[in-house]
């Protein structure tokens, strides 16, 4: 093997220089330059992206908080509107029952009234019918047929002191 030997060591080391040296300069002007701006870029990038997410973190947390208090306005507009309307048709209902309050005492007076003169004509019938009665029971028990006059006076007479017990 001849790098093994120590005739040959001087040129092999003179060449081991001469390589050594052109390796780094060509890494040293060409390859790190270029490694160096790539990582350059790459953290430039990174920090733009992270810059960027904590831009976007900002808004969508404007945006929610915005949201929020939206949906809490509309909440509380829709309640206000439901008790509104609660209150409109509870006044709605008490104008109903009013009305219907009213309608029933007049149905009732009107009642009342049916029924007084229904009892009207029931007390001029019974007192036609006691007055007929009357005659009818005179003539059976009396033979005789009485006065008209005093029939009806003597039921009249009756039918008051029935009304006074």
């Amino acid at each position: 093997m001849p790098q093994l030997l120590p005739a040959d060591f001087a040129p092999q080391i003179v060449w081991l220089a001469i390589v050594f040296v052109a390796l780094y300069l060509a890494f040293a002007k060409i390859a790190l330059p270029r490694v160096g701006d790539v990582l350059d870029a790459r953290a430039g990038r990174l920090s733009g992206d992270l810059d960027r997410a904590a831009e976007l973190r900002q808004k969508a947390a404007s945006t929610k908080a915005a949201y929020e208090a939206a949906l809490a306005k509309a909440r509380a507009e829709a309640q206000a509107t439901a008790a509104a309307l609660a209150s409109r048709m509870a006044g709605a209902a008490a104008e109903q029952q009013a009305a219907l309050g009213r309608r029933l005492a007049e149905q009732a007076k009107a009642a009342e009234a049916q029924i007084a003169e229904a009892k009207r004509q029931a007390m001029a019938g019974l007192r036609q019918a006691a007055t007929e009665l009357a005659a009818a029971a005179a003539v059976k028990l009396t033979g005789t047929a009485p006065a008209p006059e005093r029939v009806v006076a003597a039921v009249d007479q009756a039918l008051s002191a029935g009304r006074q017990a």
